[in-house]
């Protein structure tokens, strides 16, 4: 039995944050438990909203990986490679 990976991806529902969670979803294994949140809408716990000030987000988009902000998200600089070094995709 294999553990999952929780992928957090935490959007604004831009154009800009649209590409980020297309590569997250093309990237994403088995392996990988995908959760987009929109945190211009919200959720009904709030939990998302939580979240992001727990992670210590401060720029949208952001991907959290086992509960833990990818440092390419505090640079800005989300890529295919950032991702897979991060685990997603990954079996």
């Amino acid at each position: 039995m294999t553990n999952k990976r929780k992928v957090e991806v935490f959007t604004a529902g831009c154009p800009v944050c649209k590409p980020v969670v297309e590569l997250v979803n093309q990237l994403a294994c088995s392996s990988c438990d995908v959760i987009i949140y929109d945190i211009r809408e919200g959720c009904e716990t709030n939990e998302c909203r939580d979240k992001v000030k727990a992670y210590g987000i401060t720029q949208l988009p952001a991907i959290a990986v086992d509960g833990k902000l990818l440092d390419c998200c505090k640079k800005n600089n989300i890529t295919k490679e950032s991702l897979q070094a991060a685990g997603i995709g990954v079996r």
